[in-house]
């Protein structure tokens, strides 16, 4: 790691490039949580927007016209509204709205952080569109296999956790894995509210160190390689659900 610190010190002497999160501690330390805040918030929001959908797309099909019709005003104030309103619509508007504590200096502590509004806002945002693509799948599934299972004996329920679903995800997973990279992508916008992710830490080294497009390239091949893993991660899962005539 020495060797690597001093051979990167020596770039910025002889080239001026200042790549200083290789020799910096302290900016090394700060980028390194910021990357590690952007995979939680990325973790975090996929799997609650896996839920939202498959819950969603499970609502759609019920006999309570109440229920159908929660479900698509859902799905078109949050597919129809940018995603950085949203983040400032929870944060700032209902953020506001929320009992708070104040500690021992008089400052309010509000009920959720701004790390918790971000997981919120994103997952329902990818959420939405997690509805319409597992409602897809669904309706690629045969009736005459929805029958067949409630003539087995399976509820409705039942039907839909152990034939329709199974069947359903394979179908939808290339739409799904687009939107999950997309949702990894839209973490950034956590930065509005100052939440510190990668690039939130990113425009404070730069700030301090003076090294703009140094450490733009650093963020841009950083998101090249988590979202590459998260593409690698999605194809394996894709490949290993395989059911000849689904998804093919």
């Amino acid at each position: 790691m020495q060797e690597i610190a001093a051979w990167f010190r020596s770039l910025y002497e002889t080239t001026g490039l200042n790549f200083t999160i290789f020799y910096d501690p302290y900016d090394a330390t700060q980028f390194a949580r910021g990357v590690g805040m952007t995979i939680y918030l990325s973790v975090v929001s996929i799997l609650i927007s896996l839920v939202v959908g498959v819950i969603g797309a499970w609502l759609q099909s019920s006999r309570i016209r109440l229920v159908r019709g929660f479900i698509e005003i859902f799905v078109v104030i949050f597919r129809n509204t940018p995603p950085l309103v949203q983040i400032f619509f929870f944060y700032f508007g209902l953020g506001e709205l929320l009992p708070a504590s104040y500690n021992d200096i008089g400052l309010r502590e509000p009920l959720l952080n701004n790390v918790q509004w971000a997981i919120i806002s994103l997952s329902l945002f990818a959420g939405a569109f997690n509805i319409e693509i597992f409602r897809s799948g669904i309706e690629a599934v045969p009736q005459t296999t929805v029958e067949a299972a409630e003539a087995l004996g399976y509820t409705r329920l039942g039907a839909y956790r152990y034939v329709v679903l199974p069947l359903a995800l394979r179908v939808c997973l290339p739409a799904l894995n687009n939107n999950l990279v997309n949702l990894l992508k839209t973490t950034t916008l956590a930065y509005a509210i100052a939440v510190p992710e990668a690039l939130y830490a990113v425009t404070q080294i730069w700030a301090e160190s003076q090294n703009v497009t140094e450490m733009m390239c650093v963020l841009l091949a950083t998101f090249v390689l988590l979202v590459g893993v998260l593409v690698w991660v999605m194809h394996r899962w894709e490949r290993s659900l395989r059911i000849p005539g689904f998804g093919q």
